[in-house]
């Protein structure tokens, strides 16, 4: 079953649901033993008294189960248990489970641990069975109780729960002939020769079916509602499991002691048990697999979810589903990946201020009795039209001293360096930052009590503003002289990461901080990521905008796109800006002097009838296609006929860019390698394992695989600089906690 957050859009049943005893047929309502698949369950429980107060993620687990500092196991965190690093043993003997469930849960209590607490990744269904426990001991409710009245009842997942009930039982798929030592421990009187409506795993059986790391049954269709709910940012159909902070703090990423572990709270997120997972869903997906043969994994950058359920240990436990699941999982990413606004943005959708709006509707008070410098164009302007130069000039109190210019200067149509010059409109002086000068000087800083930043960026490593933004705020700080950042959206969703990182020792103007290609930050953000990442403490205050979400489309914020750059005049052109900007800086025309800058690429020696023929096999989605000649009048080969392609985004939700650019390159280097100079990707891309996997013909999955641990830690490392939610997030209510 595959879907998005609105609903399934794949379901179907293959294959059969038992042959021991008799041959059934598989059917879309079976209801299967989830087996580990249990345990994002057992965390979404935890989290909701996480929310509440009720819990504390790096308090002791012995605050809650005091049995397990009498053991030894003071140092354990409840983080520690949802992430697997508690030290303690996969399982434990059998043995301990034979006078009941409280001496069961005394002899895990008292087990020993394998390592220190917080010391490796080590997977272990005792984690999850302590944290059943724990959930138990804080509500003063059986886990069964809860889970049905706190997940499966409000979600609509009428068929899933523990313990299913006799009359469910002919939809049940069975699992395996029990062992010797199963039949051994099976109290159940049974009426067929297979595990059937029993827990598979037989510590959770000895439980009583109810256990935090094994024992929910369900149907895809209740699983699905699961994952829905998980993408919409903890809801389904007006009703709320987890709060949107809450869920994005469960599905951060936390790596683990051998950098290579990523793991979700209750998810996993990139193991070695991760294969389930495929090489296509991004650097947030999550998931978890079951033993008996259940996968889920959900992809919230794509609006994806995925879902593989079998009794693959029918009748002999010997079937295997990894691979299967993994190639599903590409399968579903490259014909229903997508992205999406939340429903949450339509209540946004023309309501966003800009910092200069904001700053406007203060009287400019922050500003007032202050001498300035402002760094902007043509294009920074208000809600209304106004620029903000003039704004600023005419506010009274604020004396605007002089002006400076980024990469195109101030009138924002320029090519290559920009000279100094005289502002027409307020007769003040513009100092270039886009020449011999890249940040301002001293002297250029004289006199002033600040400086002005607002400028429009367009969310990408290599576009230069952000650049210019960083030699602002080092010399200002040098001079003491503070900056103020009127933030503006990020045309390309704020939500949005993906690209390699830069090499260390390979930093540039385009290439200025340890960034993805596509970052997803405004530049009211990246002003405070740089002050701090990189210990300027310059004297910085950002003006954040109102209203604005991070997965709210520019065309939805109300602003009038004014081109930050001569090539970007419209949103078509700035949504195609990362894919051809990749390989401009190559011997090919980008469309820099024709009608459609960023719309077609080109050059001379080009096949474009064999390159077209080689991009439609559907490695593209979103995207069309076509044949076009044309001859650009400056930049590269003006005045030569360039042969090439058109390009047209014709499904904003399934187009990706760098998918897009590194695809088209790896084409162009198939077809014309001695041409082709793929090489000088390199200064924008400052990535050299990309580099080299591109150069040795890797498809574009691998490298994209190369990428993921590098946008995991990005995406921690940004998220304490985020200053705007999700369009679904909601206030985060919070219970005191008890003393």
């Amino acid at each position: 079953m595959i879907g998005h957050r609105d609903g399934i859009v794949f379901a179907h049943a293959y294959g059969q649901r038992a042959i021991v005893p008799t041959p059934e047929t598989m059917t879309l309502d079976t209801i299967f033993d989830l087996a580990s698949l249990t345990k994002p369950f057992t965390a979404t429980l935890l989290m909701q008294l996480v929310a509440r107060g009720r819990v504390a993620l790096d308090a002791p687990a012995a605050t809650y189960l005091p049995e397990l500092q009498k053991h030894g196991h003071a140092a354990i965190t409840v983080r520690q248990l949802l992430v697997h690093t508690a030290g303690l043993a996969a399982e434990n003997p059998l043995g301990d489970y034979e006078h009941g469930r409280d001496a069961a849960l005394a002899a895990i209590f008292a087990s020993r641990q394998l390592t220190p607490a917080g010391s490796r990744f080590h997977y272990s269904d005792l984690d999850y069975v302590v944290l059943g426990a724990l959930i138990e001991r804080v509500t003063g409710e059986p886990l069964e109780q809860l889970a049905g009245r706190e997940l499966f009842t409000p979600l609509g997942m009428h068929d899933t729960g523990f313990r299913p009930a006799p009359a469910l039982r002919p939809r049940i798929a069975p699992t395996e002939i029990p062992d010797d030592v199963r039949k051994r421990i099976d109290v159940a009187a049974r009426t067929e020769p297979v595990i059937r409506g029993d827990v598979h795993d037989p510590r959770a059986f000895l439980l009583g079916g109810v256990a935090g790391n094994a024992g929910v049954f369900t149907t895809a269709r209740d699983l699905s509602r699961f994952a829905q709910a998980m993408l919409a940012g903890g809801a389904l159909e007006g009703t709320r499991v987890l709060d949107a902070t809450t869920l994005a703090t469960m599905t951060t990423p936390q790596f683990l002691s051998d950098g290579d572990t990523v793991r979700a709270l209750g998810w996993d997120m990139q193991s070695e048990y991760s294969g389930l997972r495929g090489k296509r869903l991004s650097y947030r997906a999550f998931g978890h697999g079951g033993f008996t043969g259940t996968s889920l994994w959900i992809d919230p950058e794509q609006d994806l979810f995925v879902i593989l359920l079998s009794n693959r240990v029918h009748p002999h436990g010997k079937g295997h589903v990894i691979k299967l699941a993994g190639e599903l999982a590409d399968l579903a990413a490259e014909r229903f990946g997508r992205a999406l606004e939340p429903a949450g943005c339509d209540a946004l959708a023309g309501h966003v201020e800009t910092g200069i709006d904001v700053l406007r509707a203060q009287g400019f008070a922050l500003l007032a009795g202050k001498r300035i410098g402002v760094v902007a164009n043509d294009a920074s302007r208000a809600h209304d039209g106004a620029r903000t130069i003039d704004l600023l000039h005419d506010a009274p109190g604020v004396h605007v001293v002089s002006l400076f210019a980024p990469e195109h200067g101030l009138d924002h149509a320029r090519e290559g360096a920009v000279a100094d010059t005289t502002d027409d409109g307020s007769a003040l002086t513009v100092h270039s930052l886009y020449g011999k000068t890249r940040k301002p000087t001293a002297a250029m800083l004289h006199g002033l009590d600040a400086i002005v930043f607002d400028l429009q960026d367009v969310g990408v490593r290599f576009f230069t503003y952000a650049s210019t933004l960083r030699g602002v705020l080092e010399a200002c700080s040098k001079a003491n002289v503070a900056v103020f950042v009127l933030d503006r959206p990020d045309p390309l969703g704020a939500a949005r990461v993906d690209g390699p990182m830069p090499d260390d020792g390979h930093e540039s103007f385009v290439n200025y901080h340890a960034l993805p290609l596509i970052h997803g930050m405004t530049l009211g953000e990246l002003a405070r990521m740089l002050n701090e990442e990189r210990h300027l403490n310059a004297r910085l205050t950002v003006i954040d905008m109102r209203g604005y979400a991070r997965e709210l489309s520019f065309g939805r914020t109300g602003q009038p796109w004014s081109a930050p750059s001569p090539n970007l005049p419209t949103l078509d052109a700035l949504e195609l800006y990362p894919a051809l900007a990749l390989i401009e800086g190559t011997n090919v025309s980008v469309g820099r002097g024709t009608d459609r800058p960023f719309g077609v690429v080109g050059a001379p020696w080009i096949d474009a009838s064999a390159l077209l023929r080689r991009l439609s096999d559907g490695q593209l989605p979103g995207i069309s296609l076509s044949v076009v000649d044309f001859t650009p009048t400056r930049d590269r080969y003006a005045g030569q006929l360039c042969h090439g392609l058109s390009l047209q985004v014709v499904d904003h939700r399934r187009f990706q860019a760098l998918r897009t650019g590194f695809t088209l390159a790896a084409a162009l280097l198939s077809l014309h390698r001695e041409a082709f100079r793929a090489g000088e990707m390199s200064a924008l891309i400052g990535h050299t394992q990309t580099m080299d996997a591109l150069l040795a013909g890797a498809p574009f999955e691998q490298l994209a695989r190369g990428w993921l641990l590098d946008l995991m830690r990005f995406s921690v490392r940004r998220a304490r600089f985020l200053a705007y939610p999700s369009c679904d997030a909601r206030p985060l209510v919070v219970a005191p906690a008890k003393e």
